[in-house]
């Protein structure tokens, strides 16, 4: 049996980070992973890059059943403080539009200083350490696995969910987090590919396009994006596609009816498309037919694609369009209407919406409210942020606000780690 006084279940982002401030606190702290390392995850990230936080920052930038939950946590351990704790433990960073990078431009700078950050604050890392159960037992949590047994004062659940099970994010937690009494909000795919019913996607994959992009639930509108849209022969992809695809997941999970409408010239009105093609198909025609009246105005597949769906032949002179069918081209390119009948693999998303229902964990400490000395941080946790570097924000969060609380509950009064702390930590 062996003793501690912290326990972090999962050596991810959010788990390293706990890990560290737990032991900042004074904490005897050891990370149990399952895999054969701690942060693949991390590898990942950013294209490799690590994107590792963005400085516009927001509550609209964060989703959950009740995204508010976040508020006191940032509080405590912000954007700007995760820049200093990175700058401290040796990333520079390299900003780029608001988007954070390491200056290296490697992800693995980041997942290097981190651990080893939490070698010389003293956390003990335990890989390939498959869980196979954990009870509570008087004042303390027993935790066997594959390889020994440990016992802590208290615990943190920094697991993950399922997105990218190959790094180590699998569930395969979540039953000890329920048999503790916690629900857990459906969890769905986020920041993924949506799948699309129509078609003529085969004929439009590898086009990109500068779009806007709203989704509607049930014949509502529930939000919209602009960015840049990737089609693909399954659907649609791309950023504006992943910062919908949580809500549209969600509701496909509840058998709503879900669709996007597609603005194809978002910076122009209805009126000025339709005179647009007016002028391309009838005063400009110079001899083009309707195929090459379009040349010059968006992707060629996309353009014979939309020729097709408002009944225009491609090789009809286009002065003999009818003014009704370019009415209808002008819908196309405005509001091309897809229908969603799903995502891509939950294995294949970037993260999932979904977690541990917030309302019972206290916000100020990411402590469980019914189990003392039990903790959440990151993925885990009912909280998914949108791309540019906010899960990964959450993580560090998340992760930090956890760590200190549980690494004081462990052991309280007890002297912080030899390290002296740096302008991250000031209040």
């Amino acid at each position: 049996m062996t003793e501690t006084e912290v326990a972090v279940i999962g050596g991810g982002a959010s788990g390293l980070m706990a890990s560290i401030a737990s032991a900042l606190a004074g904490a005897d702290t050891i990370i149990l992973e399952h895999m054969d390392r701690v942060g693949k995850k991390i590898l990942a990230t950013g294209n490799g890059k690590c994107n590792y936080t963005n400085e516009v920052q927001g509550l609209s930038c964060y989703r959950g059943e009740n995204p508010a939950f976040a508020v006191p946590v940032f509080r405590q351990f912000d954007q700007k403080k995760t820049v200093a704790f990175f700058r401290e433990i040796g990333i520079e960073p390299k900003i780029k539009n608001g988007y954070y990078y390491p200056a290296s431009e490697q992800a693995a700078s980041v997942l290097d200083v981190l651990r080893m950050e939490a070698a010389y604050t003293g956390v003990k890392e335990i890989v390939s350490c498959e869980i196979k159960a954990i009870k509570r037992q008087g004042d303390f949590f027993l935790i066997r696995t594959g390889t020994g047994d440990f016992r802590a004062k208290s615990i943190i659940f920094a697991t993950g969910l399922f997105a990218s099970p190959k790094s180590g994010s699998d569930g395969s937690a979540l039953p000890y987090i329920e048999h503790f009494g916690h629900h857990i909000i459906d969890i769905v795919p986020a920041l993924v590919p949506l799948q699309c019913r129509q078609s003529f996607f085969k004929m439009l994959a590898g086009i990109r396009a500068e779009v806007s992009i709203r989704l509607y639930i049930n014949g509502a509108e529930t939000t919209r994006e602009r960015g840049e849209l990737q089609l693909t022969d399954y659907g649609i992809s791309g950023i504006p596609v992943f910062q919908i695809s949580r809500y549209a997941t969600r509701a496909l999970k509840q058998k709503k009816q879900v669709y996007a409408q597609i603005d194809f010239m978002p910076d122009w009105s209805f009126g000025e498309v339709n005179d647009l093609l007016k002028l391309r198909f009838c005063m400009n025609a110079h001899g083009k037919d309707a195929s090459q009246a379009m040349i010059g105005l968006c992707n060629k597949k996309l353009a014979e694609v939309l020729l097709k769906e408002a009944g225009i032949d491609l090789r009809i002179p286009s002065k003999k369009v009818p003014e009704k069918q370019l009415t209808r081209l002008t819908k196309l390119l405005k509001d091309l209407r897809v229908d969603i009948t799903g995502s891509k693999d939950i294995a294949q998303a970037q993260v999932c919406a979904g977690g541990v229902d917030t309302r019972e964990i206290d916000a100020a400490s990411m402590m469980s409210k019914l189990i003392p000395g039990l903790f959440f941080a990151g993925e885990v946790v009912d909280i998914d942020g949108i791309c540019g570097g906010y899960n990964l924000q959450w993580a560090w969060s998340s992760g930090y606000v956890a760590g200190s609380h549980a690494g004081e509950y462990a052991h309280p009064g007890k002297k912080a780690h030899r390290k002296k702390r740096g302008n991250y930590d000031s209040n």
